[in-house]
């Protein structure tokens, strides 16, 4: 996503339609919907204010996932300073009746519980690729890592994931 036109209303429309792509992101750093909509809202504040900064031939959303990364490991590192963790659950989904939508359920819920227990750089990776759909060039851009380096988090975060969720590896 690029920003066409540099006019502020441009850049405003295409930040608005981008923002469930950015909540889906920070609720995969967050681990849960408070803290993600509280990042989301940090993350277009800043770049409002630093739009002076955006260079208008790159991708707007690889720009927002910096600024919202960049946000959440400060945030991350305050709180270690504070020596206080937040220990929110993530919000349960609406119960379903049947038995496959309830194994569905849960097996949806221990995967975002084994994703929460990644580390940080494979978690980051989990959302970049699986979940928003980048490239992995795309995604080495964004994390300003050589493509081999996502490749690899990914290969061991896909591995944990099914060791946690299913017992067994991939």
């Amino acid at each position: 996503m690029t920003v066409k036109d540099a006019s502020g209303d441009a850049i405003r429309r295409q930040l608005t339609a981008m923002l469930p792509r950015l909540r889906r992101f920070a609720v995969s750093l967050t681990g849960n919907m408070t803290d993600a909509d509280d990042l989301v809202q940090d993350t277009v504040e800043r770049a409002l204010k630093n739009l002076h900064r955006y260079e208008p031939d790159t991708r707007l959303d690889s720009w927002m996932y910096r600024i919202a990364q960049n946000l959440w490991i400060d945030a991350v590192r305050a709180r270690r300073v504070r020596a206080t963790v937040s220990g929110d659950p993530p919000e349960d989904a609406a119960v379903i009746d049947g038995a496959r939508d309830v194994e569905a359920k849960l097996t949806f819920r221990q995967t975002c519980r084994a994703l929460e227990q990644l580390p940080e750089e494979q978690r980051v990776v989990v959302a970049l690729v699986l979940i928003e759909g980048l490239s992995y060039r795309e995604a080495a851009d964004i994390l300003e890592v050589p493509m081999g380096t996502v490749t690899s988090r990914l290969a061991r975060a896909r591995e944990a994931l099914a060791l946690k969720v299913f017992g067994a590896a991939s």
